[in-house]
Order: structure tokens, then C-alpha cells, then sequence
């Protein structure tokens, strides 16, 4: 087991009249929950998991001070009206009884009010836009996924209204009505939200604010308005609670936006109106185009450097957000370059995180995988969902129910379904035992680990789990119904994942095209000459004896400098595996041709990072063709119909990732015996890993 230590990460903290118990912070994360302004017990329960897992400050979703108007969501608190106090207070105590303190976040969203253009109000802001944003991203999302977007708003078009002095002066007072309600209700601090595209934070900018009056031009004058509602909130409640504001340190994507060196100089101006701390996240300004740039970035670490040059300048704490991961957050507090982690995702993820790491159990930690399938449900107006923690707002499931009636268990398969199969199964108290035919645990994950490098934390974490439980894995072992049998198993579990033959197109039997499982088995040794060819049979074959092919990570250094591929590919197939694929294949200096039989690209990617995958597979020279269909693979080239027209590309080698489908032909075969079986995973219903882990914990935890 990991012997790492977080002394400084779980060290007491101090924000204004505030104590926490450690460093951690959950950041705000909209759960979508709430009915018409009033916290609703699911709520609660989200929020106490967090606490009771040890995480020092809970901070909430967003809250609308002025609710419904300026609400992006009819789901999110209220704090207009006494009426939300006794909501509040509930998640006040509860939090308290857990052990850990309680911010509210509180903004007024501003132009991105969704509640207020469905509802035919016009949205506040500094002034009428000069500028759209680009739109081409949604050729990606599926018509569903545009119907679901629109719903928010009703469908209804945008209308602006430029603040004058009477609504400036309404929205500093309602703030500070916010605030005391917030701290009657019992809660210790408040964030004010100065970011994100919200009120506050497009008044800073000078892209969004034109104004000529004193509320615009100079920064200091961007600045007034932050600073009157910070004034206004410090008068009304600063001696009961504390203070925070959130900033972009940086915004991205546009001309214009915020630079560090105008936040750093806001964050001086804030903490002289009276802010306690600053809490620096990142924002790119177009949420179709930059969106894994901020809010949720994709690089670890990534508002770090921006929230350590503010602290040079303030002498209040600082907090960074960003992908803030255990070990990044200990070296930056112990190096003084901040005082406060937020660990958002990471918190959704495994809620006992800050537990596990106070209790030595870091490799127990469950991690994110990055995957964006939460925040995408906020773009929908509904409850976020979790790939790797089933019990992500339905807290009530946890601790697992025990099992009366202990079963040995033989799950075939040591994928993520049935690692996470093994792991839930063990966890309740049946005995398992794994069998797998391959040399190693991971099944497909493994191999997606080459494109997808944040999967390979959550294969780290079930082959840890796996030893901490001693669950017996049979690896090198062919599942036959004879082998089954002999293992004298009360009930099966078939997690064998999906198939994916090679396709049904003229020449797709030739040498030269692969699929997802030979590119597999030529990655793990396994192939065959005739299944990848002389020269990456022999590379696996000797990648496995030296043991090069055990490590993911090596693999992926390996191939940028060696790639027994020729250098022309064309890859069949734009979804999940073929879009990443591509653009793996294509950093490693091949010329890629990515030819798709529909539009959307990258399903079931959620759409964040699908809108990103799209854009960086272009950016690395992929060649994409949507709406094609694929007449001929010859020696040399791939054909295919577009438009009416026939086109070809040069292929020394062609990657067919389409036709995946389900399949359990072992369980069939164990079902006409008379033996009792689930199917979990792809071999299910092929639906990646969210799909695994879920349909795992569900039998897993009814069985």
C-alpha cells in the first residue's frame, strides 16, 4: 500500500473568522436539485457525503441571490427570500453535525441566466454584446443533445438589458440581503462569484464591459462593481462570516478577455473591499469551443501558477482550483504557493477522499477519469451523474448492504465491469474469483489507457483494490463452461466485454486492417503473424518478454519514437475508440484519413471533451470525412462514397473501430446448463466504461 503523507494538505486552515479542519475544499459543483429555490433533502445528503468524508470547507452550487431572476436554473437555491433560510439552516447543521464547515456560493448569473430569457425577461449585463460566439461544435452534439440544450430557455432567443445606475444599486443591496440571510441561517462563509461569465465577472472583463461611465474602462473601474457588493456584504455580516471570492485568474479563447496580471491586480482591489480569500479558477470564454480550458479544465494542475501569483500580491489565503490532485496540492501548500485545494470532480468521485489520505490509504482513493459525464448533465439543466461512482446523488445506498447469504462468485473477465464486479461482490461479503485469458487486468481499459492516459488511474485503483480485498484472479485461463464448473461456482458474473470483428466490406480481410482487439493483442503480444503482421507481431512479442507492454505509460513513450505502422492510416469509424485513435495516431507523425458513416463525431463522448477531441484531431492534421460510406479496402487504399462522389486514400494500414457490439456467447452456453448468470459491461450492452461500472455495482450490490 502507498506510504504517502499530506501533512500540509490536512493541516488546520484559517479563512477570516473561519477554521477547517484541513486544507481540502469542495469547489461549487451545481447538483441541479433544488425545487424552485428550496434545498431539498437529496441535496443535503450530496453535501454531508462530502463532509463526512472529511473535506475541510463544503462550498455549494451556485445560489441565486435574486431569485428566479438571474437564476440559470429553476433547480439552484434561492437566497431572495427568508423563505430559503430553513433550507439553509439544514444544511447548515448537517454539515456542522458532520464535521466540517459550510460556504454558499452566491452569484447572479447574468447574461447566462437561463430562468430569465425562458421567461421572456432580458438579461442584465454591462452592455449589448458586440460579439457571438462560434457555434460549429454543435455539429457534434445529436439532435436529442441540442433539444435538451434548448429546453433550458425554451427555445426563446437572448435579449439584453445594460445595467443602469438603478440596477446596480438593486444588485448590491439584494446581495447583501443574500449574505444576511446566509448567515442567519447559520452557514460560516459566503463566495462571491466574480467569474465564469456571470454578473460580476463580465463587468471585469474588457471584452464584455464597453461602458464609458464609471463602471467601466480602467480596471479598477471594471472592478467597482465586485468591489461595491463585496463593501455592501462585509458591513452587513463580515464579522460573522467569511468572505471568499472567486476570479478567473485567466480566461481563454477570445481577445479581450481577462489576463493574470488584471485579476491579480482585482484581487488586490477585492481584498481591500473586504474579501477573507481568493479563490482562483480559469474560464474559457466560449463554452462550445474552450470549455476544457475552464471552468473544468482537462490539464492537472491548471490554474496552479495563476492562483500562486496572486498570493504574492494579497495577504489573505488563496485557494486553487483545477484539477487540484492530492499530490499537486501538498507540494503547492508546503512550497507556500497557495493555502486551499478545491478538489471538485475528484470529491464526486470518491467523497472519502480526504479520510483516506489523513488515514495513510491513498491508493483506496477512487479516482476521476476526467470524463466530463458529470458537467455535461448541467448543460441539460439536470443532476450530474458520475462514470466511476454509481452513488453519486443517491448518497442513501452507502455503506453497502452486507450480504445474509455468502456465494462464491466466478467472474470471467478482469475489465472494469469485472474488476468492479469483483471488488462490490467481495466488499459485501461473497467470494470471488476472477478468471481473464489475458496475461493482465484491464481487458479493453488497458488498451484505451494508450489514448486516454486518465483511465489508467482507474485501472491502478481496481488492480489496488483487487490486492487490499485478496481477491483470487485467475489470469492465463480460457473460460470454458468445463473450467467453470470446475471452480464449483454458485453464481457467474460474464464480463467479457464487446466484439469487434473486422468488417464486412470488400477486401476488410486483408493483412493490412485491423480492429480495436488485434491492435489490442498485438499491444499486449498476443497476436498472431496473420492477425497484425510479421513486424508488430514480432514488436509485441518482444515488447511483452522485456516487459516493456506491462506498463501503459511506456507504451505511449515507446510509440512516439517507434510505431511499426506505415505512414499513411486510415481509420473506419469516428467514435469514442476511432476519434481518439486518430488523433494518437497523428501525434505520432502518420497521416490519418478518419472516415465516418454519420455526423457526430466522438459519441458517446460526453460533449465537452468531445467538442475538444474534435477540435485537437483536426488541429493534428486528421483528415475527417463525415457521411461516407465505405465501399473497398484494397492493398493500398480505402474507398468510399461521399456527396454522390467516390473518393480514395492511401492506407498501408487501415483501423476498422466500428461494429462494436455485445456479445456473451459464454453465457448462453452456461445458461443451457443450468447455471445461474449476469452479463455486466459490453458483453451486456456496449456503453464504455460509465456503462461498466454501473451495470457492475448494480448486480453486484442486488445479488
Amino acid at each position: 500500500m502507498s506510504t504517502k503523507t499530506f501533512p500540509h494538505l490536512m493541516s488546520a486552515g484559517k479563512i477570516g473568522p473561519m477554521e477547517t479542519s484541513n486544507r481540502i475544499v469542495l469547489p461549487a459543483m451545481d447538483m441541479n436539485v433544488s425545487e424552485h429555490g428550496e434545498i431539498e433533502q437529496t441535496e443535503i445528503d450530496h453535501y454531508v457525503a462530502r463532509a463526512k468524508g472529511g473535506a475541510g470547507l463544503i462550498i455549494t452550487g451556485a445560489c441565486a441571490i435574486d431569485f428566479p431572476y438571474g437564476a440559470a436554473s429553476m433547480k439552484e437555491p434561492g437566497l431572495s427570500d427568508d423563505k430559503f433560510i430553513p433550507g439553509l439552516k439544514a444544511l447548515a447543521d448537517a454539515i456542522h453535525a458532520a464535521g466540517s464547515k459550510l460556504c454558499i456560493q452566491s452569484t447572479h448569473h447574468g447574461k447566462v441566466a437561463r430562468v430569465d430569457v425562458a421567461n421572456d425577461r432580458p438579461v442584465l449585463a454591462p452592455n449589448q454584446p458586440d460579439y457571438s460566439y462560434s457555434m460549429a461544435a454543435l455539429a457534434d452534439s445529436t439532435p436529442e443533445e441540442l433539444r435538451k440544450m434548448g429546453a433550458a430557455t425554451a427555445g426563446k432567443q437572448i435579449t439584453y438589458k445594460a445595467m443602469d445606475k438603478n440596477d446596480i444599486a438593486k444588485l448590491v443591496s439584494d446581495w447583501a440581503d443574500a449574505a444576511e440571510r446566509v448567515a442567519k441561517s447559520g452557514a460560516d462563509a459566503l463566495e462571491i462569484h466574480v467569474a465564469h461569465g456571470y454578473i460580476l465577472g463580465v463587468f471585469l472583463n474588457q471584452r464584455d464591459n464597453k461602458r464609458t461611465d464609471e463602471y467601466g474602462g480602467s480596471l479598477e473601474n471594471r472592478a467597482r462593481l465586485a468591489c461595491e457588493v463585496i463593501s455592501a456584504v462585509k458591513q452587513r455580516v463580515g464579522d460573522r462570516i467569511a468572505i471568499l471570492v472567486r476570479v478567473s485568474g485567466e480566461e481563454y479563447g477570445q481577445e479581450g478577455a481577462l489576463t493574470l496580471a488584471e485579476s491579480t491586480e482585482a484581487s488586490v482591489l477585492f481584498e481591500k473591499a473586504g474579501a477573507d480569500a481568493i479563490h482562483v479558477t480559469g474560464w474559457g470564454r466560449n463554452p462550445f469551443d474552450n470549455f476544457t480550458d475552464g471552468p473544468l479544465p482537462n490539464k492537472v494542475g491548471a490554474y496552479l501558477e495563476n492562483a500562486a501569483e496572486i498570493k504574492k500580491h494579497v495577504s489573505i489565503p488563496v485557494i486553487a482550483v483545477g484539477r487540484m490532485l492530492p499530490e499537486i496540492s501538498e507540494k503547492a501548500i508546503a512550497a507556500g504557493k497557495v493555502d486551499f485545494a478545491a478538489m471538485g470532480r475528484q470529491l464526486l468521485a470518491d467523497p472519502e477522499l480526504p479520510n483516506k489520505l489523513r488515514e495513510g490509504k491513498f491508493d483506496q482513493v477512487r479516482p476521476c477519469i476526467n470524463c466530463y459525464l458529470c458537467v455535461t448533465e448541467n448543460f441539460f439543466d439536470d443532476t450530474p451523474f458520475c462514470a466511476v461512482n454509481p452513488a453519486l446523488g443517491n448518497e442513501k445506498v452507502l455503506p453497502l448492504r452486507s450480504t445474509s447469504n455468502s456465494k462464491h462468485v466466478v467472474v470471467v473477465g478482469a475489465g472494469p465491469s469485472g474488476l468492479e464486479s469483483a471488488r462490490v461482490l467481495t466488499e459485501r461479503g461473497h467470494r470471488v474469483t476472477v478468471v481473464d485469458k489475458a496475461d493482465r487486468m484491464g481487458g479493453t481499459m488497458w488498451f484505451s489507457t494508450m489514448t486516454t492516459p486518465d483511465n489508467e488511474r482507474l485501472l491502478n485503483w481496481l488492480k489496488s483494490e483487487v490486492k487490499r480485498l485478496r481477491i483470487d484472479v485467475k489470469l492465463n485461463t480460457l473460460a470454458t463452461p468445463e473450467v467453470i464448473k470446475s471452480l464449483k461456482a454458485d453464481h457467474v458474473i460474464v464480463a467479457t466485454g464487446a466484439v469487434r470483428p473486422k468488417p464486412d466490406i470488400p477486401g476488410g480481410d486483408l493483412p493490412s486492417v485491423q480492429t480495436g482487439d488485434t491492435l489490442r493483442a498485438m499491444m499486449l503480444g498476443t497476436a498472431t503473424a496473420e492477425e497484425a503482421g510479421i513486424v508488430m507481431s514480432t514488436l509485441g512479442k518482444v515488447g511483452r518478454l522485456s516487459g516493456m507492454t506491462k506498463s501503459p505509460g511506456m507504451v505511449r513513450q515507446i510509440t512516439k519514437m517507434f510505431l511499426p505502422m506505415g505512414k499513411d492510416i486510415v481509420v473506419i469509424g469516428g467514435s469514442l475508440v476511432g476519434l481518439e485513435l486518430s488523433e494518437f495516431l497523428a501525434e505520432r507523425g502518420r497521416r490519418v484519413t478518419l472516415l465516418h458513416e454519420s455526423q457526430q463525431l466522438g459519441l458517446p463522448l460526453a460533449m465537452p471533451r468531445r467538442w475538444t477531441a474534435v477540435h485537437d484531431t483536426v488541429e493534428h492534421g486528421v483528415k475527417i470525412h463525415r457521411n461516407v460510406k465505405v465501399t473497398r479496402i484494397t492493398k493500398n487504399t480505402v474507398e468510399w462514397t461521399e456527396g454522390g462522389e467516390t473518393f480514395s486514400a492511401p492506407a498501408s494500414t487501415v483501423v476498422y473501430a466500428d461494429g462494436t457490439t455485445s456479445a456473451s456467447p459464454l453465457a448462453d452456453a452456461l445458461r443451457a446448463e443450468g447455471v445461474s448468470v449476469d452479463v455486466v459491461g459490453d458483453a451486456n450492452e456496449v456503453n464504455y466504461i460509465h456503462g461498466a461500472i454501473h451495470s457492475s455495482w448494480k448486480v453486484a450490490t442486488e445479488l
